[in-house]
């Protein structure tokens, strides 16, 4: 950390934002977690942070360990402790949108619940290497504060279920392709649901996720629908140190599972998930069961995806400061911050919300804590509910007296 960012963290980190800092233990599936796996069973961690399924951050876990506690005969207790979870728990119903071009075909598939009259829809958009179930608790924890909140979220091309024909073998992942990807799913959403107009748009994006809101928030796109956005745990200068290490990272980690309950157990033991429902949910999408075996293996490659590594960071700190949108910025700590973030925030922009507590999957480590965090960020720049005084030539008409 350099002298400027320690300078700032400690007078500063108290007051990176009014909202409450929470402790980890407090949040659903959390306590259980802790009870059932000590930290002195867990492995111990440089940086406090995990990313398995994606690619902004990097863990010094050896992965291999767990690969015997997988293969050996789980008891029926351990199995049910595991055991994988339906979106439909979590979500209205799924979608699936075609597009088609010269040379391929497209099946975007996402999850929705709806918006309710003049609610916000909250459009989410996953990192590297995650899939829309990554937002699975989080979603139920908005609608838990906010009834009528509506949640749309994306599984990116090359991952969860969103499929292209005939050949994903040169993927196009650039920020460009991957933001209209996002704009023509919301419009067409809105087409195939029969809303009448498009409701309040708050945009929420993890790791690559943020890279790809902050793009769309800086171009405008979405003109005046786009209430505000929201990143999650990415900024520039960390995210590209971390490209350095991941190539190693990725070979350290298992190339499969015997089941989808030892990819859950693999994500919990190694913290890359920090809450066991959260995992539950989102682990399943992320693999795919080999057409030669009984094994499950990594729905996205992302080795392949190293071309574009760094063009999806960089600049990325300077986009998010002239989006014209209100912005939020959670992070799990501090020293994520690089210079240019670090001069805004003194400046008063963006808000910034620290979670020590959580790993880089701030979103399914702390739902609740999180969800909380983004309904009072909703609040905050909900125009409905300011009340205006009434217009002076108005008042005339009315026969009133000024």
């Amino acid at each position: 950390m350099s002298g400027l960012q320690k300078s700032f963290a400690k007078i500063k980190l108290a007051s990176f934002s009014t909202m409450t800092r929470f402790d980890e233990a407090d949040e659903d599936g959390i306590q259980e977690h802790l009870e059932l796996h000590p930290a002195s069973s867990l492995p111990t961690r440089d940086d406090g942070s995990s990313s398995g399924s994606s690619i902004s951050s990097n863990s010094t876990i050896k992965p291999s360990q767990y690969l015997e506690s997988s293969a050996r005969p789980e008891g029926h207790m351990e199995k049910k402790k595991y055991v994988t979870l339906s979106w439909t728990s979590f979500f209205e119903r799924e979608l699936q949108i075609y597009s088609e071009t010269e040379s391929m075909q497209i099946l975007y598939h996402a999850y929705l619940t709806s918006p309710i009259d003049n609610a916000p829809l909250f459009v989410m958009h996953h990192g590297a290497g995650s899939s829309g179930l990554s937002f699975a608790s989080i979603a139920l924890e908005i609608r838990k504060l906010l009834p009528s909140a509506g949640i749309l979220s994306l599984d990116a091309r090359g991952h969860g279920f969103t499929h292209i024909t005939p050949s994903e073998k040169d993927l196009d992942l650039s920020l460009s392709t991957l933001s209209e990807d996002l704009i023509f799913v919301i419009t067409e959403t809105k087409k195939m649901l029969k809303w009448p107009e498009m409701p309040p748009l708050i945009l929420v994006g993890h790791s690559l996720g943020g890279a790809v809101i902050t793009e769309i928030a800086r171009t405008a796109k979405l003109e005046d629908k786009l209430m505000c956005y929201v990143v999650i745990d990415v900024v520039e200068g960390s995210a590209i140190d971390a490209l350095k290490s991941m190539q190693t990272y990725l070979s350290s980690r298992p190339t499969s599972f015997r089941s989808l309950e030892a990819a859950v157990e693999w994500h919990v033991r190694t913290r890359t998930i920090r809450n066991l429902k959260s995992a539950q949910i989102s682990v399943p999408a992320l693999l795919k069961q080999r057409e030669d075996s009984d094994l499950w293996t990594w729905r996205t490659d992302l080795a392949a995806t190293e071309p574009y590594w760094e063009r999806w960071f960089a600049g990325m700190s300077k986009k998010f400061l002239e989006g014209k949108s209100s912005k939020l910025l959670m992070l799990a700590g501090t020293d994520r911050l690089d210079t240019e973030l670090l001069i805004g925030q003194m400046q008063g922009t963006p808000l910034t919300q620290i979670f020590p507590e959580a790993g880089h999957f701030i979103h399914e480590d702390l739902p609740g804590k999180a969800a909380s965090i983004l309904i009072d960020f909703f609040n905050r720049n909900d125009r409905s509910k300011l009340v205006l005084p009434p217009k002076v030539a108005d008042m005339l008409l009315a026969g009133k007296k000024i």
